[in-house]
């Protein structure tokens, strides 16, 4: 017969399991966490997390085995509540709060409101489009429409929390009104490179991070995880693409588009800017704690300007390995100086760097046979910066370990 104090040391390893998933911690990551805590609290126990499931085995003071799997949706990045629940775990193994305390502030945790309501978050998504295409250094004309069609994208995605038809066709449907709404613009304003302006307005759904930390998991040898966070992600990109292919072709069917007229590019300068807005605007979109907020800015800053230094050198791609590599070890060190997980800031600055965008460009490339951008060799590029994100972190976490699992 299972103890009482087996069964609270369960309950909390299972609670903690579900609430590390649910705030989109990867395989990896979650395994070596839940193991240490399992080790802190002086149980033997196994473990397998794939984006989609839980596999829990524990063992009692019997030596019984105490199996739990259940089938989870894949989470979304709360990076604030990662935060929380990893302070709870500190306080609970320095005696602060006793396992029942510390189980049902996990669940408090869970299902805490959103920190900063759907207002901020409404512009969020919209300065997120915005800055992506001011980065891409078109034009203010499509800085401008990214913008308004940005806000688009987010009506649907706050529609899609009310209603389960819309969360099954979101990406597809999203896209489509958003390449038909793009292509009406281009009958008032003909200076918008339009589907650049379409790929900045859905470049929330665009799984460049998904992509990055799916090869990550693969390179950690967690090969269940990161095929199926690459396949999830590769056929969202799909989803986005179908959706915008078939909205450009609705678009000029009914109403026509015009033939885009070359527009002046924003100086060098605004990139900073972009790299500004689009950090404070993932603060809002991850649910990063305020207290947090300075350190997540400063990782796009540290990741973008190392990228920039080293690229006229190294080429961009393998500048990519450089930011990554300084954007690891700063990640590092404050996790050893705030005593927090180094993911809070390392996806921040991870998401300046990921060439999401360039997946979808090679795949409108190879589909249609027209570039979005004058990019060369978009294909192997976008491999090798990949490659390069990935490396680049393991080199940092060589060079300065975080003393934290998650």
């Amino acid at each position: 017969m299972q103890s009482e104090e087996f069964k609270q040391k369960r309950r909390f390893i299972i609670s903690l399991g579900k609430a590390l998933h649910q705030f989109g911690t990867n395989s990896f990551r979650s395994e070596a966490h839940l193991q240490s805590v399992a080790l802190f609290l002086g149980m033997k126990a196994s473990f397998i997390i794939t984006p989609i499931s839980l596999t829990f085995i524990l063992i009692d003071e019997e030596f019984n085995e105490h199996n739990y799997i259940v089938r989870v949706k894949p989470g979304d990045l709360d990076l604030g509540s990662l935060a929380r629940t990893d302070e709870l775990v500190d306080e609970l193994s320095s005696g602060q709060r006793s396992l029942e305390e510390a189980t049902q502030r996990l669940e408090d945790i869970s299902n805490k409101s959103e920190p900063y309501g759907k207002v901020l978050s409404f512009f969020a998504f919209g300065a997120s489009s915005g800055a992506f295409a001011m980065l891409m250094h078109t034009s203010w004309n499509d800085v401008f429409w990214a913008t308004l069609l940005g806000f688009v994208v987010c009506i649907f995605i706050f529609w899609s929390e009310r209603s389960k038809r819309v969360t099954e066709m979101l990406e597809p449907m999203s896209a489509l009104v958003v390449a038909m709404l793009a292509s009406l613009i281009t009958n008032i304003d003909s200076q918008i490179n339009m589907p650049l302006v379409i790929l900045s307005a859905i470049i929330a759904f665009i799984p460049g991070l998904a992509l990055t930390l799916g090869l990550s998991e693969l390179a950690a040898r967690h090969l269940v995880s990161g095929t199926a966070r690459i396949m999830d992600a590769l056929m969202v990109l799909f989803k986005l693409y179908f959706g915008a292919v078939l909205g450009m072709a609705l678009g000029d069917l009914f109403w026509g588009t015009a033939d885009l007229i070359s527009a002046t590019p924003p100086p060098k300068w605004t990139s900073w800017a972009a790299v500004t807005t689009l950090s404070i605007s993932l603060v809002i979109l991850f649910k990063v704690r305020v207290k947090d907020a300075p350190w997540g800015i400063i990782a796009g800053y540290v990741a973008y300007g190392t990228t920039l230094l080293a690229s006229p050198y190294l080429g961009f791609a393998l500048g990519a390995f450089a930011g990554a590599f300084a954007l690891g070890i700063y990640s590092n060190i404050f996790a050893r100086v705030m005593n927090l997980p180094s993911s809070i800031v390392m996806l921040l600055g991870l998401v300046v760097l990921v060439p999401g965008s360039k997946v979808y460009i090679g795949l409108n490339t190879a589909v249609s046979g027209q570039s979005i951008l004058n990019t060369t060799d978009i294909g192997s590029q976008t491999f090798l910066i990949f490659m390069s994100l990935v490396a680049g972190l393991i080199f940092a976490n060589v060079a300065v370990r975080s003393r934290k699992t998650l």
